[in-house]
Order: C-alpha cells, then sequence, then structure tokens
C-alpha cells in the first residue's frame, strides 16, 4: 500500500524572504471555513476538502488559534498540538524542532526481552505530572523496567481522567505538562534506558469537546459502540479519517519519540476494508523505521483471540508486534481468588492457567458460556513473545466496583504466587503501577466533567453496572468526586515499609531471575510442561533446566521433584530437595534449576 503525504495542520513553510506558518484543515462539511489566529479572522481557500490559508504577519513564538465553520462558534483544529485551555478552547501551535532531544543514540530493546510497567501520569506520582515522574524513574530501573507504557496523554475534558475519553489526539494534556513536560519525560526515559510505549484510542472518542463531526465524516451511522457512532473507517471519506489515525500514530514516534504505541481495544474497531486499519498502522510504522532506523512496535488491545491480528502482514496477518492476552490473567485471577462472576465464569482456574501457558489462549475454538457462542482461534505458529502476560492492569483493577487491586485480594503468599507465574511465563511481563509493592491505593475510575448532566450519567450507569452484581449504590465510589481521583494515587512511601519491602524485593528478585536466565522468559525452550494437582493443589511447571513448583494448600507437600536441583529463589523457608522428593512449604512458590 502507497502512503499518502502526511499533512499535518499547521507547518513551517520556508521561503527565501521569509517563514510564515500555513494553517490546514481537512473539512469537507461547511461550505466556508475561517482560521482565526492571534485573535484576527482570516478567510481559508478550499482545495479537495483540504482548506489552507498562510498567514504572513503571525511572526514570534506559538500562535493561538482556531477555526470558525460557516459563521459558528471557533472549535479547536481537529489535529491541534496543544490545548492550553482545555480541549473547548484555542488550540496553539508547536514548534517540535525547537526542543533539545539528548537521546540520538537511543534504540529502545526489543520487546520480547522486556519487562513492561504500566503507568497512569496522573496517579503515578502526587504532582501528577510528566515532570513528576522523572523522580520516579530510577526506581523502575532498579526494579529491572524496561519499558514505561503510559496511558493516554491525549487531551480529555477537565483536570483528571483515565484519558480514554480523548478528544484532541495531537495534544498531550495540558494538566500532565503539556507537550514539552511529555518530551521531558521520554527523553529522561531514555537517557535511563527505558524505552516508551504510549496507549493511543481509536475506536472512540469522548463526548465532551468533540467537535470532529462538524468537519468531516469522522463518524458513521451505519455502526454502533458502547460509546455511540463508531468511527468511519469503511465508509464514503473514510481514507482521510484513516490517514488522521495513521498520521497520529505518526506524530507520536516522531514529535515525542515514542518506542510504541499500544492500540486500545481493536476489537471494538468495526472495519470491512480489505485493507483493515490495524494493517495499514504496522505499514505505516515499519515505513518509519526504514527510513529513520528506530525499532517502534506496535501493541494491540483485543479481546478477539484472533492470531491475525499478531500474524505478519505477509501471512495475511494485520502485523501487530504483540497484543494484549487477558485468558492467563482471567485463569490466573480466578485460580487464586475463586471468583467466578462475570467474565471470570469462562475460568476453572488452575487447569486453566496450565492450558494458557501451552496454548497462550484459554479460548480457541470452543463455547464460551460468558459470550453465548463459541469463542477464539488456535494462534498456531504465533509465539508467544507476542503475547503479554500480567496479574493487574488499569482495566482489571479499574472495572471492580471500588478499584481494588490484587493486594487487596490475595494473602502476601499468595501475591508472591502469582508474581512467580507472571514473571517466568512465557509471555511478555505487563506490571501496574505500585503492584510490586502491593500499594494500598486502590486504582478507581475518575472524571471530570463539567457538564453536571453528563457527570450524573456516567455515575448512574456505573452504579446500575455494577448493582447486577449485587453492589448498594452507595458502594460504588463516584467517578466526578475529587477523592475518587486523590485516593487512587500512589503513595511512595509505603514502598520503604516492611511488609511492603519485602514483596518489592520479591519482584526485583523475580526479574533478575527472568533476565540472567533466557529459559524464564520468552525464550525458545519449547512448550512450557505444566501439571496442576487438583488433590494436592500443586502445580509445576518445567520450562528447559528450571521448574516453578507452587504448593496452595495450607499443608507442606512432598512432590515428585527428585534431588540434585539448586534452588534459585524461594518465597518461604523450608524447601527440602533431597532423594525422590522434595517438601514444598504451604502457600509457596520454588524456582529450581537442574543440577547442583
Amino acid at each position: 500500500m502507497a502512503l499518502r503525504e502526511h499533512r499535518p495542520s499547521v507547518v513551517r513553510v520556508a521561503s527565501s524572504v521569509s517563514t510564515a506558518p500555513i494553517f490546514a484543515v481537512w473539512a469537507p462539511i461547511p461550505l466556508r471555513v475561517e482560521v482565526v489566529a492571534n485573535g484576527e479572522r482570516h478567510p481559508m481557500h478550499e482545495d479537495g476538502g483540504w482548506w489552507k490559508r498562510e498567514i504572513r504577519d503571525a511572526h514570534g513564538g506559538d500562535i493561538d488559534y482556531a477555526f470558525i465553520l460557516d459563521g459558528r462558534e471557533p472549535v479547536p483544529d481537529p489535529r491541534s498540538p496543544h490545548q492550553p485551555y482545555g480541549v473547548h478552547g484555542p488550540s496553539r501551535t508547536v514548534r517540535h524542532a525547537a526542543f533539545r532531544w539528548t537521546d540520538a543514540e537511543w534504540q529502545a530493546p526489543p520487546l520480547e526481552t522486556g519487562v513492561v510497567y504500566e503507568i497512569h501520569v496522573g496517579t503515578f506520582t502526587s504532582e501528577g505530572t510528566f515532570d513528576a515522574a522523572i523522580q520516579r524513574l530510577d526506581h523502575l530501573v532498579q526494579l529491572g523496567v524496561t519499558h514505561v507504557e503510559m496511558m493516554p496523554v491525549a487531551a480529555f475534558p477537565g483536570a483528571r481522567g483515565w484519558g480514554y475519553d480523548g478528544v484532541a489526539l495531537w495534544a498531550p494534556h495540558h494538566g500532565y505538562g503539556g507537550p514539552g513536560g511529555l518530551k521531558r519525560l521520554v527523553d529522561a526515559c531514555h537517557a535511563h534506558g527505558l524505552a516508551v510505549v504510549l496507549d493511543v484510542v481509536y475506536n472512540h472518542f469522548g463526548p465532551a469537546g468533540n467537535h470532529l463531526g462538524q468537519f468531516g465524516p469522522y463518524f458513521t451511522p451505519r455502526y454502533r459502540t458502547p460509546w455511540g457512532d463508531a468511527v468511519n473507517l469503511d465508509g464514503e471519506g473514510s481514507d482521510e479519517v484513516r490517514r488522521f489515525l495513521c498520521d497520529n500514530a505518526l506524530m507520536w514516534v516522531r514529535d515525542y519519540h515514542m518506542d510504541g504505541l499500544r492500540l486500545d481495544a481493536v476489537h471494538a474497531f468495526v472495519d470491512t476494508s480489505a485493507i483493515p486499519l490495524l494493517e495499514q498502522l504496522s505499514e505505516t510504522i515499519d515505513d518509519f523505521e526504514e527510513r529513520t532506523g528506530r525499532y517502534v512496535v506496535l501493541i494491540a488491545e483485543s479481546d478477539l483471540n484472533d492470531p491475525r491480528v499478531v500474524r505478519a502482514r505477509r501471512a495475511y496477518g494485520c502485523g501487530i508486534d504483540a497484543q494484549w492476552s487477558d485468558d492467563f490473567h482471567h485463569a490466573l485471577h480466578v485460580a487464586l481468588t475463586g471468583e467466578r462472576s462475570g467474565y471470570y465464569a469462562d475460568f476453572s482456574g488452575m487447569r486453566d492457567v496450565v492450558r494458557a501457558l501451552s496454548d497462550s489462549w484459554v479460548y480457541t475454538g470452543q463455547y464460551s458460556q460468558h459470550r453465548g457462542r463459541r469463542h477464539g482461534r488456535p494462534p498456531v505458529d504465533v509465539p508467544r513473545s507476542r503475547f503479554f502476560g500480567y496479574l493487574q492492569n488499569h482495566d482489571q483493577i479499574g472495572n471492580r466496583a471500588r478499584g481494588d487491586r490484587t493486594s487487596h485480594l490475595l494473602s502476601p503468599q499468595y501475591l508472591r504466587i502469582a508474581a512467580a507465574l507472571v514473571l517466568t511465563a512465557p509471555f511478555i511481563p505487563l506490571l501496574f503501577q505500585g503492584e510490586e509493592w502491593g500499594a494500598s491505593a486502590p486504582f478507581q475510575y475518575f472524571v471530570d466533567h463539567d457538564d453536571p448532566a453528563l457527570a450524573v450519567a456516567i455515575r448512574d450507569g456505573r452504579r446500575r453496572e455494577f448493582a447486577a452484581f449485587g453492589w448498594q449504590p452507595d458502594d460504588v465510589p463516584d467517578p466526578q468526586a475529587v477523592e475518587t481521583y486523590e485516593r487512587s494515587k500512589l503513595d511512595w512511601r509505603e514502598a520503604e515499609r516492611t511488609e511492603h519491602a519485602s514483596l518489592l524485593d520479591w519482584y526485583r528478585r523475580l526479574i533478575t531471575l527472568r533476565r540472567t536466565f533466557h529459559e524464564l522468559g520468552c525464550g525458545t525452550s519449547g512448550n512450557p510442561e505444566a501439571v496442576w494437582d487438583e488433590s494436592a493443589q500443586t502445580l509445576l511447571v518445567r520450562r528447559g533446566a528450571f521448574t516453578i513448583a507452587c504448593n496452595l494448600a495450607p499443608v507442606d507437600r512432598l512432590t515428585d521433584l527428585a534431588g540434585g536441583r539448586q534452588v534459585l529463589l524461594a518465597s518461604a523457608p523450608g524447601v527440602v530437595p533431597a532423594g525422590a522428593a522434595t517438601v514444598l512449604p504451604p502457600g509457596s512458590v520454588t524456582i529450581f534449576r537442574d543440577g547442583s
């Protein structure tokens, strides 16, 4: 597929006489478009659905501007690089070339050798800014993290939110520190040896501050999503809509030096095109890699269990590098907590953990009770390094009524077992901020809408959702309340307290083992050999010369592991490898290596 020329909204055009900005916007719907720049209105000229205007007298510094469509109220630029006054205010130009990057020699490590750490900028620190996050990068390096994955930072309504209701996809949220703050954070991450992956949302736009429908056919009424009309990916005018999204992806990796993008909920794309958007995004990023020599990854969130998402394009796949794999999480969560409500009803516990370790997914075409239909397809010949494995992430915590973390649900012993299974699995491990020390702060759903009716609708909708699970309305935190946001912030002092420091040390040692021994990572040691003994409540996972032995019972268990093994790491004292059997303490996990 030939790539079309990248056309940003605002560019600087040099000539032998002067340098003046050209404003451009795709707007095939209005009959007349004006740009108001620094308080002055200028008519624009139409060319194939694009409206343009060079303003020679708008010199010196960045420019505040907006577009006026058919004489109505000014609205922000769909490709606005900065929204300093919020999503309802005017846009501002950004001179990306003025930032002094220090990462000229930087190259991100391969994702399959990595440990990924997900953060929400607003709750990662008490200040909730890009610059404040820089102060915590040493902690991530000491933990052994290689990639920082940021939840969406594109401008969204209000001062606080998860970021999945963004409407200005090209503008880093002003409350976090805007374009300059994001660049400083990415540059600092690279200086610390950390790659950066940004979560982007292309399946829908937020309800507040969304003016795209006034410009062009960005949405289609032919399909519906949980958030309203679907993004127009396959109807009339969709070429420019898809280019809008692909150019946005390019902008993040080019102007902000992102090392990868995580594509939110790609299963919500409704796209009947012969070349789906995912494939076009993959080719767009591959072309960027070829031109720059930089290694960039695309990661999809998908609950389709469809291997075509991560198959190479030459094998008639979409060419996405990796994807989140909920089956492993769901199976592990059920095994350790016993919860079976909602989508957990499809999972039986450790038997499904064994299946996920062996087959990457639990559902590969069999009947799903939760969905009421068959689900999935076998990921034949797709390496496990294309899948993420995790115990926690923002969804699995925030989808709970009170935003409970796994540390609120499991004993310290089970937390260590869970961490060991995640960090020795053949998947790319993903950790959620604070998981490594058992943070007590929940991660609750929060918003900040200035429309009272919208805020009430979100609150009541969330309460209705959880009423089906027996929750009373007052038990579900109000997303609009400032307190809901504040209680979700990490308390970094906890990491130094004895009970938290012990778990943190456990995570550090597990990550060190994974990075030291190739066979405990996304290696090529073949399928893990996992055996679950239901009656004894023991799980043995064999990975080459290594064995991960878990005892979930409340008493000592004997296993048939023969002596002569080296104990690399044990969560509890009392492991006795001797003779023809090994004693495993109750509620423990031990990692053995063949030989002494």
